[in-house]
């Protein structure tokens, strides 16, 4: 009896060890060099003597509020970026961003830090990563469903060394619910979307091969 028991556990190794092997061969290993995702895509760089300039500020990008530069000054910025880098397009940015304010929001909710860390500067990821611990020791939860963005506009445009800054206004109802570890609401409301107002500033290394920006800086309106 004990040599068919001894039989039994060879044979179900081996068949563990072709399945390991094929779901291998199927799904691959990580590496941890993986391309992560381009959520900024350019536009094909042109020649050198044909670059388009913004001449004209885009009323649909440039909305400054309050005391953010008028558009002329913003258009400008937006120049001085496309000169440093000829295939920054304005409004391929403005697609990325969109994506990657969706992306960020839902991963803080989440509080995925993995899915933050590439998206973050160091700075604004140990803001977000404390905030995420705190809600972690207090046993809480945070719903959150962008219902729509209304709106999404660059305020203020400029190029520092070698360095590209992008602020965008983003204006979307919101339903944001934290509730504590038995489910009951500490703040929010499922059924009442609020407006939020945010300012967020992206940037990047325009002489980097890499495509993607990073969040630098957050404030809200």
């Amino acid at each position: 009896m004990g040599e068919f028991q001894y039989f039994d556990i060879i044979l179900f190794a081996m068949v563990a060890g072709f399945l390991v092997l094929r779901l291998r061969s199927v799904l691959g290993r990580r590496t941890g060099n993986e391309r992560r995702r381009d959520l900024f895509p350019r536009r094909a760089a042109p020649a050198a003597d044909n670059v388009a300039t913004l001449a004209e500020p885009d009323k649909r990008l440039a909305k400054p509020a309050g005391d953010a530069p008028p558009a002329d000054v913003v258009a400008e910025g937006l120049n001085r970026i496309q000169r440093a880098d000829p295939s920054f397009d304005a409004s391929h940015f403005i697609e990325g961003a969109r994506t990657a304010f969706q992306m960020i929001v839902a991963a803080f909710a989440k509080g995925d830090k993995a899915e933050l860390r590439p998206l973050l500067s160091d700075e604004v990821f140990q803001r977000f990563g404390m905030a995420i611990d705190e809600r972690v020791a207090a046993k809480e939860t945070l719903e959150t469903h962008i219902e729509r963005l209304n709106s999404i506009d660059i305020v203020e445009a400029g190029l520092a060394a070698r360095t590209a800054q992008v602020t965008l206004k983003l204006v979307s109802h919101q339903i944001n619910v934290t509730r504590a570890m038995d489910g009951s609401i500490v703040d929010g409301a499922p059924a009442e979307p609020v407006e939020k107002t945010d300012y967020w500033t992206f940037a990047r290394d325009t002489r980097s091969t890499d495509p993607n920006w990073v969040l630098v800086a957050t404030s809200s309106g």
